[in-house]
């Protein structure tokens, strides 16, 4: 179960820290610029200096955009406890879902439309494929 991030201040560092590992899996789930973008409410141009890796680069983050990111971290980890092999775990965001949530589009398109009850809504749905193992 996830717990709303309170509204408090990240360092600059907390928020590269986790931009930077929310937009590793979204690359691993291979998100498009565009849809990872939207997923985590970024610009573009936060999104190209947050991949160049450059150590002395520092962004804020508001907390709905930290929450966004605990969101796909959370999705992540389900993902890791319901399957065993990595295209699974990287490849499920990308299948096409038959589920009526998901009513055929892939769990990343649902994701992407930038809303967050879209996103807190696919992280329930897979949250409850691991069946109450935390």
């Amino acid at each position: 179960m996830t717990v709303a991030i309170q509204a408090q201040d990240f360092s600059k560092s907390q928020c590269v820290a986790g931009l930077r590992a929310a937009l590793n899996i979204l690359d691993k789930w291979k998100a498009s610029c565009e849809q990872a973008c939207r997923v985590l409410r970024i610009s573009r141009s936060t999104y190209t200096r947050a991949k160049q890796r450059d150590s002395e680069w520092a962004v804020s983050l508001d907390s709905d955009q930290m929450q966004r990111i605990s969101i796909v971290l959370n999705i992540h980890a389900a993902l890791r406890l319901v399957f065993d092999n990595p295209e699974n775990v990287y490849g499920f965001p990308s299948m096409e879902n038959h589920n009526e949530f998901f009513n055929g589009r892939a769990p990343l398109d649902v994701m992407a439309q930038g809303d967050m009850i879209s996103l807190y809504e696919t992280f329930r749905r897979i949250d409850t494929l691991r069946g109450a193992q935390w």
